[in-house]
């Protein structure tokens, strides 16, 4: 069961807001939170320094571990799902004030970033500490690496068909086949749907979305056990075979580099 997001103000409106930068902290409880689709005048950071936090765009579904930031630019629609006991910051950012992307990419967050976040969340947009701050963060932000850890959509009806249903069941393990008869395509005009669609195979777009709730819920605190049971994996060495593969570390290791590199652990 997923609780609306709370933010820390009442009657408060980002946009009204004309500082270069603000951040705001958002502590999550013990149940899964989310803010329904909404946009913003200013573009905004979503941080992540504890559990994850997953994205929607209208192109894409992008995945916040702990230590990264996914961009999402100004008046773009998004909404946010974070995970149990997260902690997240809000960076909002007035349009044309860095030299940042106009797309949602995920983003490595540096652990000089990290500190600047969290020391603007803590004092007032009006306050010259806080001008002083954002200038800095604006200065370093663009310089960031992009990532490439993204699911990407698509408003075509059959394949949003196919990925509603596998967000909500990502254990499903449905072949090809099996997923054509369901949205009365053939095998073969499916195939070539999604490859069409979102660049990759059905078995890799798959394995993206795997990748993408893995590392959402092992940041959370969950067990390779689970999450590979969760994901419907016949073992634990298939998935942390898949895993490696795919991001070069087992689950253990990556999460581990991501928090001691600031998020630079990410693989295209």
């Amino acid at each position: 069961m997923r609780q609306p997001l709370r933010y820390p103000w009442l009657d408060f409106d980002v946009d009204d807001v004309l500082a270069p930068a603000i951040a705001v902290r958002v502590d999550v409880t013990e149940t899964r939170a989310e803010v329904s689709q909404h946009w913003h005048r200013k573009g905004q950071l979503v941080f992540a320094l504890g559990g994850g936090v997953t994205c929607r765009v209208p192109s894409g579904l992008w995945m916040v571990p702990p230590h990264c930031g996914v961009w999402v630019p100004s008046r773009m629609q998004h909404s946010n799902i974070a995970t149990a006991n997260a902690r997240i910051f809000f960076v909002y950012i007035e349009p044309g004030a860095a030299e940042l992307p106009d797309r949602c990419c995920t983003l490595s967050i540096s652990p000089l970033l990290r500190e600047l976040i969290i020391e603007l969340s803590d004092c007032a947009p009006d306050d010259a500490r806080c001008a002083f701050l954002g200038s800095v963060l604006l200065a370093e932000l663009p310089d960031m690496p992009v990532q490439q850890l993204h699911l990407p959509l698509s408003s075509e009806p059959h394949l949003r068909r196919i990925a509603e249903a596998l967000a909500n069941d990502p254990a499903d393990r449905s072949t090809l086949a099996e997923w054509a008869s369901r949205v009365a395509l053939s095998q073969s005009s499916l195939a070539r749907l999604v490859v069409k669609e979102t660049g990759l195979s059905f078995g890799r777009w798959r394995q993206q979305l795997h990748l993408i709730v893995a590392i959402r819920e092992l940041a959370s605190g969950a067990s390779v056990q689970r999450v590979s049971g969760d994901l419907g994996y016949e073992s634990v060495t298939a998935f942390i075979t898949m895993f490696k593969k795919a991001l070069g570390k087992p689950p253990a290791q990556y999460l581990s580099s991501i928090a001691r590199n600031g998020g630079s652990a990410f693989v295209a």
